[in-house]
C-alpha cells in the first residue's frame, strides 16, 4: 500500500494533554485543529483516534516524544521579545499559562489559541489550546511591534511668542 505523501508531511508530532492528566502521543494536521468537535490523532502505533476537544487541555507540538512535554516555565521572567500579544490563559482546572499569540484577533475568536510558551528552547515550541479549555484570557501587553515615531511639533504661527527661545 502506497503512503500518501501529502497527508504524512502535513502531520506534526504532538502530545495531547487531557484534563484527567492523561497524555497521548501521536500526529495531527495543524490546519484542522479547532475546526471539528474532535481532534483526529494518528497515534504512534498507527491508529486513528478521535479525541473530543472539550476533554483536551492542550495540544503540545513537540520536537521528540519524551516524557517531559510541558514547558518548564509557565510565565515569562521579563517582557517577551516576540511579535504579538503577550497573554495569560486560565484553564478550567484553575492552572495558568503565559504565552505570545499572533496579533490577529480574528484568529482568537472561535476555535482556540496557538501560542508560543515562555520556555522557547523547551520541548514544546508551540501549543494549541482549544477554546473549550479556557475560562479566561488576559492580554498583558503588545510586544515586538515597531514604535511609532513622535510627531514633530508644529511651527509657531507668525507673530506668536515662543517659550524658552525655541
Amino acid at each position: 500500500m502506497a503512503k500518501n505523501r501529502e497527508s504524512s508531511s502535513s502531520h506534526k508530532k504532538v502530545v495531547i494533554q487531557i484534563f484527567d492528566g492523561e497524555a497521548v502521543r501521536g500526529y495531527v494536521n495543524p490546519a484542522r485543529l479547532g475546526l471539528d468537535e474532535n481532534i483526529d490523532l494518528l497515534t504512534v502505533e498507527g491508529e486513528h483516534q478521535l479525541m473530543p476537544q472539550r476533554d483536551v487541555k492542550g495540544v503540545y507540538f513537540v520536537r521528540d516524544f519524551t516524557e517531559s512535554f510541558e514547558p518548564e516555565r509557565k510565565a515569562f521572567l521579563s517582557r517577551p521579545k516576540l511579535d504579538g500579544l503577550w497573554v495569560r490563559l486560565k484553564f478550567k482546572d484553575g492552572e495558568t499559562l503565559e504565552g505570545v499569540v499572533a496579533n490577529n484577533l480574528l484568529s482568537l475568536l472561535d476555535h482556540g489559541v496557538q501560542l508560543t510558551p515562555p520556555d522557547l528552547g523547551g520541548q514544546s515550541p508551540r501549543i494549541f489550546v482549544p477554546r473549550t479549555a479556557i475560562t479566561e484570557m488576559t492580554v498583558l501587553g503588545v510586544v515586538g511591534v515597531a514604535r511609532r515615531t513622535p510627531r514633530r511639533a508644529a511651527a509657531p504661527a507668525a507673530g506668536q511668542p515662543t517659550l524658552f527661545n525655541e
